[in-house]
């Protein structure tokens, strides 16, 4: 009993010692700036929730919620759009036409370009011939 006794004691005189070492230690300044900026960090914090409780807070909160489920609803939509597009052909019809038209505005333009120099080619034998009959004339 008495070495139980003897063990409380010396397991008390341990607490207190570690108790005055944090007291110790709570007084040193880098401390206490530390507990400082844990108590502007805790200020801060209560401020913001409460903000958030705010009337507009909480309906912009709920604002971007409702923004989320629509825009994971359009998304659905969409990708559901696509997937029939897709199984119907359309896609892949669409695909065609748009290289048959790639290839249709290629050969336009070289065409065009044709065009052009048959157009040059035929001015220039019409002044050849113009210049042939002025000559003849004189």
């Amino acid at each position: 009993m008495l070495q139980e006794k003897a063990g409380k004691i010396h397991e008390i005189k341990d607490t207190v010692t570690g108790a005055v070492e944090i007291m110790k230690q709570i007084r040193a300044p880098e401390m206490q700036d530390s507990l400082g900026k844990i108590m502007t960090t805790g200020t801060i914090v209560k401020q913001i929730i409460e903000d958030l409780k705010t009337p507009e807070m909480v309906k912009n909160i709920e604002n971007l919620r409702v923004i989320t489920e629509n825009i994971n609803e359009a998304s659905t939509k969409i990708q559901d759009t696509v997937k029939m597009l897709d199984e119907s052909g359309m896609i892949q019809e669409t695909r065609i036409m748009v290289k048959s038209a790639k290839n249709i505005m290629n050969l336009v333009g070289v065409a065009s370009k044709d065009v052009k120099e048959v157009n040059t080619a035929v001015k220039t034998i019409f002044r050849s011939v113009q210049v042939l009959v002025s000559d003849l004339k004189h």
